[in-house]
Order: structure tokens, then C-alpha cells, then sequence
């Protein structure tokens, strides 16, 4: 291995020998603490050390580095003090996430880290979302995110490349090669020679650069850093290491052939880097052992102070009140003035006036830019508000989603607006794996709205009429929005994007251009998880959401006597189940009403809850309407007889005789 100092300091020399022989003494320190059984699990990175060191020395303490499972390198570097560290291993309240996840599955705003996932692929677009908030404030700071080889088989990894590169985003994207993704070897992972070939398809800068050299790694790195700066855009590095220890200590080494294991042991990063500086004189043998008695006794006194910390005390409370972020909805009120308008235009109105009010806000979506969207919702707003403010997106809902959450992270606020809100499923991981649980897993925001345009009535077919709902109420951490009127949709999506915590916001295609209302002309806002009572009665409760509110009040107006409480829920997640209850024990008899397939949607929980808390109250058995539980078909005729519209009125004339 050969090293090549070029302008560096004696003292910038040992200060890189000392970050890299710091992760390295911790680490044999935690083979020996999982062996007793005092870690539950450990992901080594003994033999990549140079690479961690090496990216988080180029960066400033104000960059933000997202790294993976075996980079201690990036956690130590950036002096994170070490009882936290334990702590966070032992799974107590003085590491950084409560107990509540393990090993490096945890990020920090304190010192710019922004932990990983077990899914990989979500933390690339984050990096796009961080390093698209810089650019947009022209701080020439640079983001640097790691994965591993077979990580790069996601699709998730294609994505985040591409958008990078389109935006011509300032990240490092960091493939550590160390051989093997778990046992699979690289050649069962990919086809090209080597993975950097990979940015040719981006139009993308890349290179390869030996992990193992900690001074080729940090020269590198710190020329590289300097071009993107003054002129943004990414670059691939495929680093060449080795990793030698198992995925996880308990999985082992035996699917790696020996001769392998030889053949890397001895570039090893840590052993060649002190030979050379001895040879060079910078390092003596006296300093070498005092440098390893200084860090052996901080680990020491560090794991002291972990091990004296108590054991985590569950409480309820404790954990439920950490799945959302905490927030003081503001009520504003409208003046007087109003206007008659589509409910189409009172999400356009709402977006326009939450743009002026929050200047960080950006909106992210296919063609919203110059065509303005698939229904022309955004039509002129990049005229008014800057393409870095509306940006059209590639085909790409993972990423994107992703991103929003690296906005939000870097300060930002972000609108993602699907096409179609059945084009979510592809971007289903991020919103439930990342969106949903960070504040919960280490106390970040995802400060992130959803936009859901759904449902059925128009024609459109399985692929773009789904009101797909209950895949997310079921999700702790995400708020799910359902307003089936404009004055409701302006005021709770103003809620929404004033809300710190993710909202999945449901707007239904058919009543865009077909249900108007007067709507006040200025900034309002209406609290997420209140119902609203539209008719009041005696007799009956209706609950329904979305265009089956105005599908009931259609019934209500054919048959006037029908004396029943009408509840627009509005808000799905959090549901306001003091309205609902109320209306229950007031009126015996309930029927829930919703255009969703039957089997697992919202209609079954409510209905439980009904059955559970009010079960004394009740006349007559809870009734759900819904849809046929099939795909929702494109003809007309199969459509009408799909949805659950045309059976609403026989089931509740049944309920009402019970």
C-alpha cells in the first residue's frame, strides 16, 4: 500500500492515525462486550475504518453525513462523547433514541448525522432533499451518504442517483465495496466490473478509490469536495475495502473463502497507515502506546458511566406521546369575505397562499411545474414562485418522498403530490419506514404533506381510481386527511402543511370540478382530527369521509324523514372519536359509509371501537357500506356496481326498521 502525504501536516497525519485507531480500540472492545452478553448486537467495520474517518474529516461539522450499519468511524470523528454512544448500544435513555432502536439506527441534528434504516435505499434520496436545501440557500455545502454494494441494487439507489444528477445536487454517494452484501457474493449482485460504471448512465462524475488508504481517500475527497463547491453537482465513489467480520458478529465468516480473508488482512487500514508513519518518523512507538492508553482509558470511563445508567422504565405515556412530533395547532379565522368556488380551487387557493406564508415551502411532483399538474392545480404557480420552489420530479415517487424528508431535516417544508394517489405505492417505504417513524426512533420531524388525488366515479380504471385510505391509518406516526368540501380542504391542508408531522392529504378527483361552496378569500386554518356534524338527529348516525358524504346527503334530501346525525370525519388519523361516540349514544343506531373495499378499511375499526365503547348504547348491530372487495374496474357500468354508492340506501332503510 502506498501512501502519499502531499501538503499535509505532521499533526494533520496523526490527528487522521488517531481517528482511525479510535473506532478500531472500540470495536475490540465491543467483540468483547457482546461476548458477555452485555451488547445484544454488533455490525463491525473493522477493515473500512478509513473510509468513515476519511469522508468525515473532509466535511465541515455543519455537513450533513448519512452513514450505514458499520461506519463507527463517522460517529467517533464527529466526537460524539462515548457514553452516549454506549448508551445508545444498550439500548438507555441517554443514547439517542430511547431505547426504542439499536446499534446506529439513530441520526443527531446536534452533530449533523442522520442515522440509517434497515431499508437502505430511502437514506440516498434523503441525501438529494438535504443537499437541495443547501443549494437552494447557495451555502456550498456538500452531503455525504453511504451504502453498501448490494444496496445499490435497489431501485431506491437508481432513483436517487438520477435525481441528483438531474438537479445537479451537491452529494458524495459513498458505495463502500467490502465483498459481500450479508453472504452474497458480488458477483451474484451486479454484472458490471466495477460499480462506478454506474454514473456514466447519470451523466455523473465518478471514481474509484482504494477504502483501505486512508491518505487517498482523504486527498481525494478533499479535491473532489472543492469542484462541487464551486460548481454543485454529484459524484459516485466506489471505494474498494473489505469487510473482516460477519455481516453481525453472529452470522460469521465461513461462506468467505480463506485465501480472501488473507488477502485482505494484510491492507488492513489501521496496521499500514501506523507502519508508514513510523517509517516517515511522524510516529514513534512511545506516542503509539500513549495514544492507545489515552483512548483505551476514555473507553473505559465512558463504558463506566453507561453501564451506572438505569434500565429504561417503560410507561405508556411515554411512548405514545413521542409518535407524533408535538404541536400547538394555531387557529386563524377567516374575515367575510368570501367566494363561490370548485373544491379543485380551494386546494389551489391553499397551496398558493401556504407558499407565501412559508417561504421554505417547496412543491415536488410529476409535470406540476410549467403543465401544472395532471388536473392544472399548480398551473402559474412557477411564474410566481420559481422553478427551486415548484419542481417537477423524474418518474420516481420513492426518492422523492425520501427527499422531502431530507428537506425537511435541512429546514425545509415539503408538498409531494402524487399523479394518482395509486402511484404511492411505489413510494409506499419511505412514507411508512422513514416518514412515519422517525420522530418516534430518534425525535425528528417529518415535516412532509402527501398529496392523495383519489377515487373512483370517473372512469379511470384500477390503476387510477383506488381510495387507498387504510393503508396508512393503520401506520402510527402518519396523519391521514380526507375533506370532502372546499372550505374543509383549504383549512385543513393549510393545518397540514403548518403541521411538523407527516400528512398523507386524500383529495377526491370527482368532486374537484364538481362540488363548489363559498370559501373565505384570505388564509384560514381548521384543526386536524375534529369531525364536523353536518345534519343532527335522533335516529340514526351516519359516519362517512370523501364523496360518500355528499353520496349520504343526496339520500337525506330524496328522504327528509330520515332523522339522523350526519358526521363528516374530515380527518382520519388522528379520528375524532368523541364526536362519533356522542352521536352514537345519542341515536342507538350507526351505519358507516365509505367508498373503500370492505375487508380491512377504516369502516371496520370504527366499528369496533363503536362495539367497544358504546356497546350498551346500541339498538341495532353496526352497519358498514362499502365498495366490492375487487379491483375497481374501468366500464361504467361494472364501475357503478363497484362502488359502494348504489347499496348505501337499502342498508341503512334495514338499519332504521331494526
Amino acid at each position: 500500500m502506498i501512501f502519499y502525504r502531499q501538503d499535509l501536516t505532521d499533526a494533520k497525519l496523526l490527528e487522521l492515525y488517531k481517528q482511525l485507531l479510535k473506532p478500531r480500540l472500540i470495536e475490540e472492545k465491543m467483540l468483547i462486550l457482546i461476548r458477555q452478553g452485555k451488547v445484544s448486537k454488533w455490525f463491525s467495520g473493522i477493515g473500512q475504518e478509513a473510509i468513515a474517518v476519511g469522508v468525515t474529516s473532509v466535511l465541515d461539522a455543519s455537513e450533513y453525513v448519512l452513514p450505514m450499519h458499520r461506519n463507527l468511524g463517522v460517529f467517533t470523528t464527529r466526537d460524539i462523547p462515548l457514553h452516549r454512544l454506549f448508551s445508545q448500544w444498550q439500548g438507555k435513555a441517554n443514547g439517542f433514541t430511547k431505547g426504542r432502536d439499536r446499534s446506529f439506527h439513530f441520526g443527531t441534528q446536534e452533530y449533523k448525522i442522520i442515522g440509517m434504516i434497515s431499508h437502505l435505499g430511502p437514506q440516498l434520496g434523503v441525501a438529494d432533499g438535504i443537499a437541495l436545501a443547501d443549494k437552494l440557500q447557495n451555502n456550498k455545502k456538500i452531503t455525504a451518504v453511504f451504502t453498501g454494494e448490494g444496496a445499490t441494487s435497489e431501485g431506491d439507489f437508481h432513483e436517487a442517483l438520477n435525481i441528483a444528477a438531474v438537479w445537479k445536487l451537491p452529494v458524495m454517494f459513498i458505495i463502500e465495496n467490502n465483498g459481500y452484501g450479508l453472504s452474497t457474493p458480488t458477483n451474484e449482485q451486479y454484472q458490471c466490473t466495477n460499480l462506478a460504471d454506474k454514473g456514466i448512465g447519470y451523466g455523473m462524475e465518478s471514481h474509484i478509490i482504494d477504502g483501505n488508504n486512508i491518505l487517498e481517500v482523504y486527498n481525494k475527497l478533499s479535491e473532489l469536495k472543492v469542484e462541487m463547491q464551486n460548481d454543485p453537482h454529484p459524484i459516485l465513489l466506489e471505494f474498494k475495502t473489505f469487510r473482516m467480520r460477519g455481516h453481525e458478529e453472529a452470522s460469521g465468516t465461513k461462506y468467505v473463502p480463506q485465501e480472501l480473508m488473507a488477502e485482505w488482512a494484510v491492507k488492513d487500514p489501521v496496521t499500514n497507515y501506523r507502519d508508514y508513519l513510523t517509517k516517515i518518523g511522524v510516529l514513534t512507538a512511545e506516542f503509539d502506546e500513549q495514544l492507545h492508553d489515552e483512548i483505551k482509558l476514555e473507553i473505559e470511563e465512558n463504558l463506566a458511566i453507561s453501564n451506572a445508567e438505569p434500565e429504561i422504565a417503560p410507561t405508556y405515556s411515554g411512548e405514545l406521546d413521542d409518535v407524533y412530533k408535538s404541536f400547538i395547532f394555531e387557529e386563524v379565522t377567516p374575515s367575510s369575505e368570501t367566494k363561490n368556488i370548485r373544491f379543485i380551487d380551494a386546494i389551489r387557493n391553499s397551496l398558493e397562499q401556504s407558499m407565501q406564508k412559508h417561504k421554505n415551502l417547496i412543491i415536488m411532483g410529476q409535470d406540476i411545474a410549467e403543465y401544472g399538474g395532471a388536473f392544472k392545480i399548480t398551473d402559474g404557480f412557477v411564474e410566481f414562485f420559481g422553478k427551486d420552489r415548484v419542481r417537477n420530479t423524474p418518474i420516481c415517487e420513492s426518492a422523492i418522498v425520501s427527499a422531502g424528508m431530507g428537506l425537511s431535516i435541512n429546514g425545509y417544508k415539503a408538498i409531494v403530490e402524487m399523479q394518482f394517489a395509486d402511484f404511492v405505492s411505489t413510494g409506499f417505504n419511505p412514507i411508512v419506514n422513514l416518514l412515519a417513524k422517525s420522530h418516534y426512533r430518534w425525535g425528528e420531524k417529518a415535516d412532509v404533506v402527501v398529496r392523495m388525488p383519489c377515487g373512483g366515479g370517473t372512469q379511470a380504471g384500477p390503476f387510477h381510481s383506488q381510495t387507498n385510505e387504510a393503508w396508512f391509518t393503520k401506520t402510527p406516526g402518519l396523519k391521514v386527511v380526507y375533506p370532502a368540501f372546499p372550505y374543509d380542504a383549504k383549512g385543513l391542508l393549510n393545518s397540514s402543511v403548518n403541521d411538523p408531522n407527516p400528512v398523507l392529504f386524500f383529495e377526491h378527483k370527482q368532486l374537484y370540478r364538481s362540488i363548489y361552496q363559498d370559501v373565505p378569500t384570505d388564509y384560514y386554518t381548521i384543526p386536524l382530527g375534529k369531525a364536523a356534524v353536518l345534519k343532527e338527529g335522533n335516529k340514526v348516525t351516519i359516519i362517512a369521509f370523501g364523496a360518500p358524504v355528499h353520496w349520504a346527503l343526496e339520500t337525506l334530501e330524496k328522504n327528509p324523514e330520515i332523522d339522523a346525525d350526519l358526521i363528516d370525519l374530515r380527518t382520519l388519523q388522528p379520528l375524532d372519536t368523541e364526536t362519533i361516540f356522542a352521536s352514537v349514544r345519542k341515536t342507538g343506531k350507526v351505519i358507516i359509509y365509505q367508498e373503500d373495499t370492505m375487508f380491512g378499511g377504516i369502516a371496520s375499526d370504527i366499528s369496533a371501537l363503536i362495539m367497544e365503547k358504546c356497546f350498551e348504547y346500541l339498538d341495532a348491530p353496526v352497519k358498514r357500506v362499502a365498495s366490492l372487495d375487487s379491483p375497481i374496474p374501468f366500464t361504467k357500468a361494472l364501475e357503478d356496481q363497484f362502488l359502494s354508492k348504489n347499496r348505501f340506501e337499502e342498508v341503512l332503510f334495514d338499519l332504521l326498521k331494526y
